[in-house]
């Protein structure tokens, strides 16, 4: 008899003990099983995190289109005037700076910004052979100015064989770009002389031919600030749409709030050049 019941216990006792290991295996099983969840929710988290990044970086990087509009003015090739088209302001001048940079381009254009005037600086090359006067040019393009073709030497063109010309025009074109990244769309000649290859070049580049209405500045009568303010002002050549020609000179750079602010008070607006039609 107590062999039996001692039988019995041991047997009870292993069931328990096999039950306990069962549970035991189970618990860690299951553990594994909630571990191996967590891990596999962990990398996916990580990989959509990726993903949503990755469409970020994408949507950031996307290059952002530029918005055009229809262009506003055109200039006249009959007096170089600048021409409104369908609705445009007709009662504006232009304004225009030559020989840039020289010595007062930076002042001229701080000049200009400060009382939102618009204008194209039409620019040498000789006034671009030092680092310093091409981060002058640089600054002047940063401010919103549009920077013209004057050619590289200011030679006067009907001097010069066809391939003079050329290397005038393209050189100063290819610095101007290498500078600003934008290649000039107005080309002014040397003392307004042009010869039929330079227009026919200027048009193959795809840039506007322009001269002039009128300006003073190089005249000995008008190397005066108060001299050049007023016949810019009140000469009879001013007209809807003139083309103002001005130089990078101490006299001008003296006299150009002044013009500004004369031409405003006659109820004069400026175009900007960047609406005014290309080739």
């Amino acid at each position: 008899m107590i062999n039996r019941k001692a039988m019995v216990l041991v047997t009870a006792l292993l069931l328990l003990a096999a039950c306990g290991n069962d549970d035991e295996a189970v618990t860690n099983k299951e553990e594994k099983t909630v571990k191996e969840q967590v891990a596999t929710e962990g990398k996916k988290a990580e990989k959509d995190e990726e993903v949503i990044e990755t469409k970020e970086e994408a949507v950031e990087e996307e290059p952002k289109e530029e918005v055009t509009s229809e262009p506003q003015y055109r200039i006249n090739p009959a007096n170089w005037s600048v021409q409104p088209i369908a609705d445009a302001a007709e009662k504006v001048v232009l304004v225009t700076i030559d020989d840039a940079p020289d010595k007062h381009s930076i002042e001229m254009a701080e000049t200009l910004k400060s009382k939102e005037i618009p204008a194209i600086f039409f620019v040498n090359g000789h006034f671009l052979d030092t680092d310093e006067e091409k981060q002058q040019l640089k600054e002047i393009y940063d401010m919103g100015f549009v920077i013209g073709n004057h050619t590289y030497s200011h030679e006067n063109l009907k001097t010069l064989s066809e391939q003079q010309q050329q290397q005038e025009i393209l050189e100063i074109n290819k610095v101007v770009e290498e500078i600003t990244g934008e290649k000039p769309k107005f080309f002014r000649a040397p003392f307004g002389s042009n010869t039929d290859f330079s227009k026919q070049l200027v048009e193959d580049q795809q840039m506007v031919l322009m001269n002039w209405t009128y300006g003073y500045d190089w005249e000995k009568d008008y190397q005066d600030a108060a001299a050049l303010t007023e016949i810019m002002v009140n000469t009879e050549y001013l007209n809807n749409g003139a083309n103002l020609l001005m130089h990078d000179r101490d006299w001008t750079a003296e006299a150009l709030p002044g013009i500004i602010r004369g031409l405003q008070d006659k109820g004069y607006g400026f175009v900007d050049p960047k609406t005014i039609e290309g080739m």
